[in-house]
């Protein structure tokens, strides 16, 4: 059974597929592939599970593939580079369409080189990771990562449509599992506390890989996300709650270097992080930030960080970040479970406090 989403942006709208074995639904990618060339876009992980399949499904197309390193560490202008010497190499036009079949880090790069080749040419994201499935391959945010940020360098730019093949998660070892369902707890969190509540009561058949429980949460997931990115698709507003736990995250993501962290176990001690600030200033229950930490444990990710990174470097790495306007940090801090809230004017003190607790300053 299938369910197909809709990302609302006009022109620019496109579907959401999920299911199991999309990848070989042919009739789901034609309509998306304009002209007769292909390029898919994978890595060493994904390509010996997947690959094969994917290229069945495409035998009326002239199909090329680049194989990447796995890992955040990749996820590079250079290692980029090599999406482009295969364009060049195979003499690929404008009309060819870029396939990015594995997770984030395959996406965001994919979907950054399609933003730049020869100007713009269309891609579809084939997302084969929980957490890519529920955030990364949906809103068009495209990037490759800097020693100084994470991110720092991308475009926005909308795929044709997202195929999200739930078969895939088999293949999915428990740590990535569990670093997906960070944001998936996430669109609970922001603004969808009914969400929130089912996810407590149903968080052991999520790590079970209970395939009915998963699919509704990644459809769930895919929905609120879709709904805020059809609202402000260039994060000029109610689109930055999505990066509750972000600027926390992406500075532990650069600070104890990219890898080390799955980027969904850096953002879950990121919105730990972001609810114990929010209860230093008055906003959030000691209940409440006790259910956060829970749910996070009960998804088996990590609430704390471990040593060496002091509160001053947490500063400096938090003011590399896209979030920062006119040189202040903007946080999504939590008003309750399910209303988070942008804020600049949060108390120095409480943020000193809250750093200090969580790392080896303490």
């Amino acid at each position: 059974m299938m369910n197909t989403l809709q990302v609302a942006l006009g022109d620019r709208s496109y579907p959401i597929y999920i299911g199991e074995n999309l990848l070989v639904e042919q009739d789901l990618f034609t309509p998306h592939i304009h002209g007769k060339e292909v390029l898919i876009v994978t890595n060493e992980t994904v390509a010996p599970l997947y690959l094969e399949s994917l290229k069945s499904t495409l035998t009326d197309y002239r199909v090329e593939v680049a194989i990447l390193p796995d890992g955040e560490q990749y996820k590079t202008l250079e290692v980029m580079q090599r999406i482009f010497d295969r364009l060049l190499e195979n003499k690929m036009s404008r009309k060819v369409t870029i396939i990015a079949l594995g997770g984030g880090v395959i996406g965001d790069m994919a979907g950054f080189a399609a933003a730049c080749y020869q100007r713009g040419v269309p891609f579809i994201q084939v997302p084969t990771t929980l957490l890519s499935q529920v955030d990364s391959s949906v809103g068009g945010k495209t990037a490759v990562n800097h020693p100084l940020g994470k991110n720092m360098i991308g475009a926005f730019y909308q795929p044709q449509c997202v195929l999200a093949d739930t078969a895939t998660l088999a293949t999915l070892d428990d740590r990535q599992l569990s670093s997906g369902l960070a944001e998936v707890i996430k669109y609970g969190l922001i603004n969808d506390a009914e969400f929130f509540d089912w996810l407590e009561q149903n968080m052991s058949l999520l790590v079970a890989r209970d395939p009915a429980v998963l699919a509704k949460a990644i459809a769930r997931s895919c929905q609120d996300k879709a709904t805020v990115v059809a609202d402000d698709e260039r994060e000029q507003g109610v689109r930055a709650l999505l990066n509750l736990g972000h600027t926390f995250g992406h500075a532990i993501e650069t600070g104890y270097g990219y890898g080390y962290y799955l980027h969904g176990e850096a953002i879950a001690i990121g919105m730990v992080m972001a609810a114990d600030l929010s209860r230093r200033m008055g906003w959030l229950s000691d209940d409440s930030v006790a259910r956060i930490r829970a749910i996070m444990l009960a998804a088996n990710l990590p609430v704390t960080v471990q040593g060496k990174v002091t509160a001053a470097d947490f500063m400096e790495l938090m003011s590399v970040d896209k979030k920062v306007q006119d040189g202040q940090i903007r946080l999504v801090l939590l008003r309750d479970i399910g209303q988070a809230v942008i804020c600049d004017d949060y108390d120095a003190q409480s943020l000193a406090e809250t750093l200090a607790a969580f790392t080896s300053d303490n």
